[in-house]
């Protein structure tokens, strides 16, 4: 089932429970999913789909390290469900130790002189963008960079 489709689901049944803030958050999935296809000029696919809720989790994970800074618990807490609803719907994600492999692969492959993080990191992402978080592919990056030296 195609990630949309899911959400469409999950927001039915959060009409029916009445939870509003799972309405919410999964209502604003779908309309960045239309923004995006406008933006797009096509039909998403499931990458540019799954692209859009990382997007989305990541604002949320921005948004509560600010409304913590701010002593806003309370606004916090609800970036907090949303970030985790949103999550739910992405696919499992890789580890530290399950994509340094595929680090440590791309490294070897880069001519010492080219072996910083910048090159690294644009080696990696296309391959791991889906498996794993940026951050940590880019702390597993700079950890493998530093055992080089």
């Amino acid at each position: 089932m195609a990630l949309k489709d899911t959400i469409s689901a999950q927001l039915k049944e959060a009409m029916k429970a009445r939870d509003q803030v799972r309405l919410d958050t999964l209502r604003s999935a779908l309309s960045a999913f239309s923004y995006r296809k406008i933006e797009a000029g096509r039909e998403l696919d499931e990458s540019d789909q799954v692209d859009v809720v990382r997007k989305l989790v990541k604002q949320r994970t921005d948004s509560i390290g600010e409304f913590e800074r701010g002593k806003r618990p309370e606004l916090a807490a609800k970036e907090q469900r949303e970030r985790d609803i949103l999550s739910a719907l992405l696919p499992a994600q890789k580890s530290a130790d399950d994509i340094r492999p595929a680090v440590r692969a791309a490294l070897e492959a880069l001519p010492p002189a080219q072996r910083n993080q910048g090159a690294a990191m644009k080696a990696v992402m296309p391959q791991l963008r889906a498996e794993a978080d940026g951050a940590t592919i880019r702390d597993v990056v700079l950890e493998e960079l530093r055992a080089l030296t």
